[in-house]
């Protein structure tokens, strides 16, 4: 029963990180987060990375997140039938959770460059959690997570990312099933 209550936890938390992921691709932003500037010989991001994007990501999670802040109590009367409380979120964690998560993003595609890698090229692991990097790293010392959630997110991460790619894909969203 505690790995499903931690799982349920875990995925509470994480809701405002993964829309504001996935929320940058519905915008076609047009003016890149870098201004087009270089570092040594490649680009900052890259175009994939736009000041819109940005903005939209962190509005459509924060937004995310104030939902579930506004159905906490409904929520939280069904766990405690079984219980156990949801994490308590406001709406400057779910900023954070969000802003975390779209800054860890940022600095995966930095890494990516720097790695000469291209737009679209994936790298195992840093393209699944750099989002969940930031989020912890921005919203750790707000939110109550634990060391178990920090390995579901992980988990479920891993195997969520792989499965919206694809079917980001298919819709043709994604230029790259990864």
């Amino acid at each position: 029963m505690n790995i499903i209550v931690e799982t349920i936890k875990t995925l509470f938390i994480l809701i405002p990180a993964y829309i504001a992921n996935a929320s940058p691709t519905l915008i076609k932003g047009k003016h890149p987060i870098d201004f087009k500037k270089r570092f040594g010989k490649n680009r900052l991001f890259g175009d994939g990375k736009t000041i819109e994007g940005f903005i939209f990501g962190t509005i459509i999670g924060t937004l995310s997140g104030f939902i579930l802040i506004y159905i906490y109590p409904l929520i939280n009367t069904f766990t405690n039938v079984y219980g156990f409380s949801l994490p308590q979120l406001n709406l400057y964690t779910v900023f954070l959770i969000s802003t975390g998560a779209l800054t860890g993003d940022l600095i995966g595609s930095f890494i990516k460059r720097r790695l000469n890698y291209k737009r679209g090229e994936s790298i195992l692991f840093l393209d699944q959690l750099d989002f969940i990097s930031g989020m912890l790293l921005f919203s750790y010392w707000f939110v109550d997570i634990t060391l178990l959630m920090v390995i579901i997110m992980i988990i479920l991460t891993l195997i969520l990312h792989r499965i919206t790619c694809i079917i980001g894909y298919k819709l043709k969203i994604k230029k790259e099933p990864w």
